[in-house]
């Protein structure tokens, strides 16, 4: 099993899952941002259909899961696991949601990053001959993140200039064996997961996680290339996720110091989901379903047409928590990487 390890954080898949089919579920504001045409579908209602915003959450997921299911052609029972998580205490959102599929789970928690540790776990287990078809699934809602992590709803706090927006979206990816994937399945295919240490700079300010998460995310794409003897410029993107404005600043003036210029292939989700103007979105997006949307989205359409060939996918995580905030602790972060690509070179 050695000769898979690069390193003490990278593996090189022997046999790459295929991404048999992917969706994504968004909210009103979602809708209003430049990625509009790139989701499955959209609501006005922040309930969509149910009472509180936690059971709107579970909705979310439901609604991913099936529409991936049916663009896979499979029933919830074809399925061997699914990897799912969210932002809520216990991850209410996801084992609320999926209780009724009866799919064998595992719960997780990565915080914004939990889209990245799906696909990486649910790909390995793939590639190490444990199953067969997995989904990878992950979710967050704006009013489900505000009330447990920051003011009531009703209270209208102002939020401080580095903050950032909890995306009210989710988004679901359905991997298989390659071997199993359907004639002229289009992939794309995960070679390549880096797990993440966790980082932490020090950062107290829970309105500031862009700049607690970038240490993460520099120190995860850095063992990326160096343990894959790669260099950004052997991709067509590099997706971190959701470090907003500053923290995307952050890296990329991380890397500069290395002597390495990220160029234009490096963007990340959270600048990508909204437009920060004219939605007054401040820093940009965040929360779990940020980078899962524009994942089962914008980038496997991409990925799809052509427009891209290979990418590395890295969404980011502030590991904190409310009691952690209230007693003064810093935020750690955390970063997975995992790498796609159409075309084997």
């Amino acid at each position: 099993m050695r000769q898979k390890r690069l390193g003490r954080q990278t593996v090189a898949l022997e046999r790459p899952p295929a991404v048999l089919a992917f969706a994504n579920v968004g909210g009103k504001h979602e809708g209003e941002g430049p990625l509009r045409e790139y989701f499955d579908e959209l609501s006005q209602d922040s309930f969509f259909g149910e009472k509180t915003w936690e059971k709107a959450e579970s909705a979310m997921q439901k609604r991913a899961l099936r529409r991936a299911l049916g663009r896979a052609g499979l029933e919830a029972e074809d399925l061997d696991r699914v990897y799912a998580g969210d932002l809520l205490n216990q991850c209410i959102g996801s084992s609320f949601g999926l209780r009724e599929f009866g799919i064998p789970f595992y719960g997780l928690y990565g915080a914004c990053s939990t889209m990245g540790e799906s696909l990486a776990l649910a790909a390995m287990a793939i590639d190490g001959g444990f199953s067969d078809r997995c989904a990878a699934l992950t979710s967050s809602h704006f009013c489900t993140a505000e009330r447990q992590y920051r003011t009531p709803m009703p209270y209208g706090c102002q939020r401080a200039p580095t903050a950032q927006w909890t995306a009210t979206a989710a988004g679901c990816t359905i991997l298989v064996r390659g071997d199993l994937a359907p004639s002229g399945c289009p992939g794309p295919w995960i070679t390549h997961v880096t797990c993440g240490k966790i980082v932490d700079k020090g950062i107290r300010d829970p309105a500031n996680m862009g700049a607690a998460m970038a240490p993460a995310a520099y120190d995860t794409l850095r063992a990326f290339f160096r343990e894959t003897e790669t260099k950004p410029s052997d991709y067509d993107g590099i997706f971190t996720g959701d470090l907003g404005a500053l923290g995307h600043e952050i890296v990329r003036e991380f890397f500069a110091r290395d002597g390495v210029d990220l160029g234009d292939r490096f963007q990340d989700c959270g600048l990508l989901l909204y437009d920060r103007d004219r939605q007054d979105m401040h820093m940009g997006g965040s929360g779990c379903g940020c980078s899962a949307s524009v994942f089962n989205g914008y980038l496997l359409e991409r990925l799809r047409r052509g427009e891209l060939r290979r990418i590395v996918f890295a969404p980011t995580g502030a590991l904190l928590s409310p009691t952690s905030s209230f007693q003064g602790e810093s935020v750690p972060g955390i970063c997975h990487a995992v790498c796609l690509t159409t075309v084997f070179r």
